[in-house]
């Protein structure tokens, strides 16, 4: 994205981009697509690999997903999760050193 890809951007896809961003404002939501970063993981192994409730972790799966960051698929009884935005890993690697770079 260039330093001008927000002014050719329609209302429609602004409120899209601002939806992405609050998913990604909330740090359980973070430690989530941390795991999913590994691969694909059913909600109770999400819930056993960070400490957050079955109800949390189903809610924030819910945001993430609605939020076009995360998919599912259905294997037998069990749904998997899995990060389906490949510029998410970029994104998070750029505000992270940013970050860094800041505490410096």
């Amino acid at each position: 994205m260039t330093k001008n890809a927000l002014k050719n951007l329609q209302p429609d896809a602004l409120e899209a981009v601002a939806m992405r961003f609050r998913a990604l404002g909330e740090p359980s939501r973070l430690l989530i697509l941390q795991v999913l970063q590994v691969g694909e993981v059913n909600v109770t192994d999400l819930v056993k690999m960070t400490g957050l409730s079955q109800p949390n972790v189903s809610r924030h799966l819910s945001v993430l997903v609605n939020a076009g960051l995360v998919g599912r698929r259905k294997d037998g009884l069990n749904v998997l999760y899995r990060v389906v935005d490949e510029n998410l890993t970029e994104i998070c690697s750029i505000v992270c050193r940013s970050v860094s770079d800041k505490s410096k």
